[in-house]
């Protein structure tokens, strides 16, 4: 209330670091300087205007009737210009200010001193705005001589008058003061030191002599008044990172990677609302990476997931739309992600979920108890624990070092800022402590990457308005980007998550950390070169490949027209070469092994104009035959033939040998067939499984002996360095290194003294094909 008292010592206490603006007619005046706190909102700009009847002093805008102006208007006017002068110098509580104000606890820090005039004088002198912190004192005086008898002020809040009063003109010519503290909250102001019932909001409030708002509600944490003292069912429960905060605003954290209840409700009872918890760059902290909505009678399962995807059963819900209903369930698209809302009698479920961060809601006429991580505070994550969403292993947890780029103290002073405006305007509505709790354990961990530091704000932000809180201008004052569904319509595989790339303006799908954790110590992108069916193939994964700046479609074999191939759901990138489709393949001999090799590389600089963003890259990868794994392969001659299956890797082949009585090898012998001494026998030596056109088979030698070990001390050379015996004229190499088949014949014999059986070895190699002779070993051919 003003109160007509001299005012000197308000300014004459002021007297240090003077900051002037000079203004002319009505004017916004700028008060950062000194900003003032008027009836609970700050401000730092007034706005000053004058007419022949008013003047006004605003701190919303220029004066309009019926607009929700913040004024104080004062009758007369006439002024046209004038001049603001603010005045620095504490105010210590106890001085003459505060006795004149009795509801004055603060000091006071500056005062904003404003003296008007005209050519003829203006009615009202000076106006002085004193800063005490919360509080704040408005000062009026007029000049000697003032022509009324009467002097009248009125205050105004939102465009309702709190304060109006008249004094005589003997009086404001000294000055008069008025304290202009007071509360607001939830659009209704408070006069300080009083209590009144509000019942739109169910709750008492006490506005004290600092000017700071208490509600004393009757609504309990899980209901919501809906004017006239009625409470509500109003429950919110908040998953975001690894952190719940449970519709009581306790906080639980998942540890792991499974797959949970979250919320369970009486009066839905068809309905559970599951989260599955997955890593991401970090093998220790988890995060919500997918909500699932189970409806129990009909045993369906919808997937709200990150990109905006939707799965029903595993099956992708188009949305040609952007609302769909399935089983009954009200499922939405839009740009700040994805939305499901099912109802029973008159309760609601809505689930929100933006790729990072679900919100849960139900609302209904009356409490009743919500069961799962979101609601019961007695369970145990034992106990909510679903075992259809959870993996083998998926409860296993990881120590990993701390990241020493991350400074916990600023972490928890980012966090904090959730206690100050705009979000202190939701404090009283939504208790911050819970948020702020999570927002700085996690970022203590965890980088500051992937807007992780933004989504605990946008969670309190969005818990805020649902219950009709606006937190506005928020991301740009911190600067955070404006919120939009993480990575929308981007789908990342099962071992990826959707983040920022290392350019940093980009996103992608990136390796999650167990999984990358198998082959970044190796220095590799995936699993080794398999090698089977005379197929050569090489798995890349493709969210290591972008990690290392490599985009796999600038890759390609030795023969550019051979590229990699990336699997639509896996991201797995893969690169093969068989006996058909050669692609530039080189097949190398060292003696031990024929290799097949092959390099994965870049384009050349040509086909990217004058620069490039791609890491060069040369990839080496093969597969091989080895020669015959044993150094012989032994016949009994009345057994006719003899198989067997060498490998290499996966690669694999067929070498066999077999005795035939014919020269066109039409009637193989048999245990029953008759072979007399001296009679012409022929011998075939075959591989099946090979490229004929780039291998032959090199029989080196063969001997016969009386027992099937070729080390036998008593046997007879047939064939000596690929020759026949110059001693016996019965031996004829038929085809020998010219494909994959070697023949020669010879005739019949027997030991001396040894009538028994007769075995025969052979001792062979594998050659690539040039110029009909054996290539030396480290020879090379390209096909």
């Amino acid at each position: 209330m003003l109160s007509p008292k001299l005012l000197s010592a308000l300014s004459l206490l002021a007297v240090c670091a003077a900051v002037n603006q000079d203004f002319i007619s009505s004017a916004e005046i700028d008060i950062a300087a000194c900003p003032i706190t008027y009836y609970g909102m700050k401000y730092d700009k007034v706005y000053v205007g004058f007419n022949s009847n008013t003047s006004s002093l605003c701190f919303n805008g220029q004066y309009q009737s019926g607009q929700g102006s913040d004024c104080i208007l004062m009758s007369r006017g006439s002024a046209d210009r004038g001049e603001v002068t603010t005045l620095s110098r504490d105010i210590p509580a106890g001085s003459g200010i505060h006795k004149l104000v009795p509801n004055l606890m603060h000091a006071g820090k500056c005062v904003n001193v404003i003296p008007l005039r005209d050519e003829l004088d203006s009615d009202v002198k000076q106006i002085e705005l004193g800063n005490f912190g919360t509080q704040a004192i408005v000062a009026i005086k007029t000049h000697l001589g003032f022509s009324d008898d009467n002097f009248e002020t009125q205050t105004l809040v939102n465009g309702k008058s709190m304060v109006r009063q008249v004094f005589h003109t003997n009086k404001t010519n000294k000055g008069v003061l008025a304290d202009v503290s007071g509360c607001r909250l939830f659009g209704s102001v408070y006069k300080t030191n009083t209590s009144e019932w509000n019942a739109d909001i169910c709750s008492t409030v006490t506005c004290d002599v600092f000017g700071v708002a208490t509600p004393d509600s009757t609504c309990g944490p899980m209901e919501r008044c809906q004017g006239n003292n009625i409470c509500t069912l109003d429950a919110t429960c908040t998953v975001t990172g690894s952190t719940i905060i449970d519709v009581t605003g306790e906080l639980h954290t998942v540890p792991d990677r499974c797959g949970y209840k979250l919320m369970e409700h009486a009066s839905i009872p068809d309905l559970e609302v599951l989260g599955v918890f997955q890593e991401r760059r970090r093998k220790d902290v988890s995060f919500l990476e997918r909500v699932v909505l189970h409806l129990k009678s009909s045993n369906v399962d919808i997937s709200l997931e990150q990109g905006g995807r939707v799965k029903v059963n595993d099956a992708v819900l188009p949305f040609n739309t952007p609302e769909k209903v399935v089983h009954g369930v009200k499922v939405s698209k839009g740009p700040t992600g994805l939305t499901a809302e099912v109802s029973a009698s008159a309760y609601t479920a809505s689930i929100h979920f933006n790729g990072h961060t679900a919100q849960i809601r139900v609302t209904g006429p009356k409490v009743a108890p919500v069961f799962g991580l979101c609601g019961n505070t007695s369970t145990t994550l034992a106990n909510e624990k679903h075992s259809d969403l959870s993996e083998s292993g998926c409860e296993t947890t990881y120590d990993e070092d701390a990241d020493v780029s991350i400074n916990c103290n600023e972490t928890a002073k980012w966090c904090n800022v959730m206690r100050q405006q705009p979000f202190s305007s939701c404090n009283l509505v939504v208790d911050p402590e819970p948020y702020i709790s999570a927002c700085s354990s996690a970022l203590c961990k965890y980088p500051a990457v992937d807007g992780f530091n933004c989504q605990f704000l946008e969670a309190y932000s969005r818990a805020c308005s649902m219950h009709n809180v606006s937190v506005e201008g928020w991301k740009s004052q911190i600067k955070c980007d404006e919120t939009q569904a993480s990575c929308q319509n981007m789908y990342c595989s099962e071992h990826e998550f959707c983040g920022e790339k290392k350019n940093g303006y980009e996103s992608g799908c990136l390796c999650r950390a167990i999984f990358a954790s198998k082959y970044k110590p190796m220095n590799t992108f995936g699993e080794p070169t398999v090698c089977k069916d005379n197929t050569a193939t090489l798995t890349m994964a493709g969210c290591l490949l972008m990690e290392s700046g490599i985009d796999y479609k600038v890759l390609h074999m030795n023969n550019e027209s051979c590229v990699g191939q990336m699997d639509n759901e896996t991201h797995m990138v893969t690169f093969s070469f068989d006996k058909i489709n050669t692609c530039g393949t080189v097949v190398k001999s060292n003696g031990s092994k024929i290799i097949y090799h092959n390099s994965i590389k870049t384009w050349n600089s040509s086909n990217f104009g004058i620069i490039t963003r791609h890491e060069e890259v040369h990839l080496d990868f093969s597969c091989h035959y080895v020669q015959p794994a044993v150094k012989s392969l032994a016949i009994r001659i009345r057994d006719s033939s003899v198989r067997q299956e060498l490998t290499a890797g996966e690669w694999t082949y067929n070498l066999s040998m077999t005795v035939y009585t014919d020269k066109g090898h039409k009637h193989a012998v048999t245990p029953d067939t008759e072979i007399n001494l001296d009679q012409t026998v022929y011998l075939q030596l075959e591989i099946d499984g090979l490229d004929e056109k780039l291998l032959s088979l090199v029989v080196d030698s063969c001997w016969a002996s009386t027992e099937p070990s070729p080390n036998s001390s008593l046997k007879y050379s047939l064939i000596g360095n690929g020759c026949p015996n110059p001693v016996d004229k019965s031996v004829k190499v038929i085809n020998n290194g010219q494909g994959l088949s070697s023949d020669f014949s010879f005739n019949m014999f027997q030991f001396i003294g040894r009538a028994g059986n007769i075995y025969l070895h052979c001792k062979t190699m594998l050659c690539i094909s040039q110029e009909n002779s054996c290539a030396k070993v480290d020879s090379m051919k390209y096909v």
